[in-house]
């Protein structure tokens, strides 16, 4: 029989509790979206003592606004769940190129490994910075 897993995190927004003075955090879901934004967002090399943390999506950003792009991208953002995010079985990942916002929308559906929930989903759009 599997146990209920819980997860509890810092908020990345470093804001205080008002009551406690304490830091924020987050829990559960909420928890492990914030763990998958952050890993998607840290460029290789960026975490000093772990320098294969981390993806190489923000790098496509710069390349041709196709689907060959896309592809890379997907591929990427899978490998890098696949390695550093073992509480989640991805179920579905869709990334397509965004002509008119010039980026790629993405759509990630996965299952947290040892609770019953419903599948969850992250929506964001990967465009360029400068």
């Amino acid at each position: 029989m599997q146990t209920f897993k819980s997860f509890k995190d810092l908020s990345v927004t470093f804001k205080k509790h008002p009551q406690n003075d304490d830091l924020l955090t987050v829990k559960d879901k909420a928890a492990i979206k914030q763990s998958i934004m952050t890993l998607l967002l840290t460029e290789k090399r960026e975490r000093l003592f772990n320098p294969r943390l981390g993806s190489s999506i923000t790098q496509m950003l710069f390349e041709p606004l196709d689907f060959a792009s896309s592809a890379i991208i997907r591929k990427e953002i899978l490998s890098t769940l696949i390695e550093y995010e073992p509480r989640i079985v991805v179920e579905d990942l869709i990334c397509q190129p965004d002509y008119r916002n010039n980026g790629y929308d993405v759509e990630l559906h996965f299952s947290i490994i040892g609770r019953n929930d419903a599948p969850q989903q992250i929506n964001f759009v990967l465009e360029r910075t400068r």
